[in-house]
């Protein structure tokens, strides 16, 4: 075993190798060296192939990392099998409240104020409890109702140990499986830490409130709590308080009362607009983070979010465009432009497998669009094939795959591969403006007025050396001079060696010649002749040599200022 395994954390080690033993990897947990950590008796009583839902009841009974980790797992089906994935985005990390008295003792110690002096009213009872926080309904002295977020009492310590314990498999998995290696595993595990420690500074997460709902402002159908800055730290959140119904759970009669369709259109618009122009977007919008208030879309818990670069966003309206439209070889060069380079990529079976599900998802379509699920199962159809695509791609799909799960709740015959096409107009001509600010042009102007002004004289410099027939175009690829000196080098040395080589063969063959002229008994003019190559052979070996130990010394020296 190449990576030293920290005794303290050997319970967590033996969770995760039972759980790649119990579905299906026992071959990973025998070449990670994990094995040994298993008792006899639970290894041998894991036959049996267990179902997918029965993962989902084991990482929430390890706890809000593993929770977590299978939140991550939901989104990436190139690492785990679509019954699995179905199961794990069903995930819930709901649990038992913590009493009030320490939710109190940690709201008091973090605002550094009696709870009574910060608040006019607070509610002892939570409205809502996960395994990382709970949340309180409260009242500001001005009565704002707000909704305040209290982190649970020591999950941060627990959190870091699970992490520690996870990337330390992670890294053995990588090092000795082939698996491991070809999917990044401890880059995964990496990003996946940095990721849950951010959603555990609630710093964080006011920040993407006010951010994600300063750009979503001129959608007037969607609603994004704002936070109280005075009132909010790293483990406590004071935002607005939202009330209304998760999509899930409104009645028949309430969806008869709302405009279903022009709310499924206007939150799809807003993601759009969240991944393609603003680059930031919430990236789990789930049914229970998704409620109806007042006629309009309220999102909640923005702890999670992913940000795209200028490039991929151009690339990912390109590649959804192309789903939409069945445009399979658009799909492919979009995928691969995006896709990390990879020696043992399988190019023509990744295309035939992209038009394969392109033409499904074209098919499924026409009675229940997932624009979502094809995008994530285009990734694994990357990864099958040996190409790696960003995880910010797995992102993407997975929001989008909720967000179809909402747009049927809302209005089951809401179409998104409709609205991808009716919103991509106004994105695109977005796009092609968002350089167009003052700024940009005054930089653009001070640029064009430089280039004017010095245009004329460039002009007559270039004219007068064409004129003087001067004019020479330096390309800086390599030194000739040194390439001609060295070249001239071996020349020399390859002449000499051939008249050594004369020399000896000259004087071999005058060995048989009977003379008079002898020297120790041989004959005198095929001696003469070896010593000369002898002489020769030393002093080509010397200048050889002299010649390498200068280049070298001159290579080491660093350059005179």
């Amino acid at each position: 075993m190449s990576l030293l395994l920290h005794p303290g954390r050997l319970k967590r080690y033996k969770d995760i190798a039972l759980l790649l033993f119990k579905y299906g990897r026992a071959d990973m947990v025998q070449a990670a060296g994990l094995a040994d950590l298993m008792p006899a008796q639970e290894g041998a009583s894991a036959g049996s192939a267990p179902r997918a839902e029965e993962l989902a009841r084991d990482l929430e009974a390890l706890g809000p990392t593993f929770v977590k980790l299978g939140q991550l797992l939901s989104t990436r089906p190139d690492l785990v099998p679509p019954a699995y994935t179905d199961a794990l985005k069903r995930l819930q990390n709901q649990v038992e409240p913590f009493p009030f008295e320490e939710a109190r003792a940690i709201v008091e110690a973090e605002l550094g104020t009696p709870v009574s002096a910060a608040f006019a009213s607070f509610s002892p009872q939570p409205v809502a409890a996960a395994s990382i926080a709970q949340v309180h309904s409260a009242t500001l002295p001005g009565g704002r109702a707000v909704a305040v977020k209290v982190q649970r009492p020591g999950i941060r310590d627990q959190v870091l140990e699970d992490l520690e314990a996870m990337r330390e498999v992670a890294r053995l998995l990588e090092q000795h499986t082939e698996f491991g290696e070809r999917y990044g595993i401890a880059t995964v595990m990496d990003e996946f830490g940095k990721s849950l420690l951010r959603e555990l500074d609630f710093r964080h997460e006011a920040m993407h409130l006010a951010t994600i709902g300063g750009n979503l402002r001129e959608i007037p159908e969607i609603l994004v709590p704002a936070p109280v800055p005075s009132h909010s730290t790293a483990r406590v959140l004071t935002m607005d308080f939202v009330e209304g119904s998760k999509v899930t759970e409104l009645s028949p009669l309430a969806r008869l009362e709302l405009d279903a369709d022009r709310l499924a259109d206007a939150l799809f618009k807003a993601y759009l607009k969240q991944m393609l122009r603003d680059g930031i977007f919430h990236a789990d919008p789930h049914p229970g983070n998704v409620f109806v208030s007042g006629g309009r879309i309220a999102l909640i818990d923005l702890g999670m979010v992913a940000r795209l670069t200028p490039a991929l966003q151009d690339r990912l309206l390109q590649l959804l465009l192309a789903v939409a439209d069945n445009r399979t070889d658009d799909a492919v060069k979009v995928l691969l432009l995006i896709a990390e380079s990879r020696e043992d990529a399988r190019t023509a079976a990744f295309r035939r497998a992209v038009a394969d599900l392109v033409g499904q998802h074209q098919e499924l379509s026409q009675a229940e669009p997932q624009v979502g699920r094809a995008v994530l199962m285009l990734m694994k159809a990357a990864a099958d094939n040996g190409i790696r695509l960003p995880a910010e791609l797995a992102m993407v799909g997975k929001t989008l795959l909720n967000l179809d799960e909402v747009g049927r709740a809302l209005a089951p015959r809401f179409d998104p591969n409709a609205a991808i096409r009716r919103h991509a107009a106004d994105i695109t001509r977005e796009q092609m403006t968002r350089g167009l600010s003052p700024g940009s042009l005054f930089s653009t102007a001070v640029d064009l007025k430089n280039f004017v002004t010095h245009l004329p004289g460039r002009v007559n410099r270039i004219l007068d050396q064409l004129a003087d027939n001067q004019f020479r175009v330096r390309v800086d690829a390599i030194d000739e001079s040194a390439l001609m000196e060295g070249m001239q080098k071996v020349a020399n040395r390859i002449t000499v060696g051939l008249v050594l080589a004369a020399l000896i063969v000259g004087a071999a063959l005058l060995m048989g010649v009977d003379t008079d002229f002898r020297i120790l008994g041989y004959p005198g003019l095929a001696i003469l002749l070896f010593l000369g190559a002898a002489i020769g052979g030393i002093a080509l070996v010397f200048t050889i040599l002299m010649n390498d130990i200068k280049a070298g010394r001159k290579l080491r020296s660093p350059p005179r200022a």
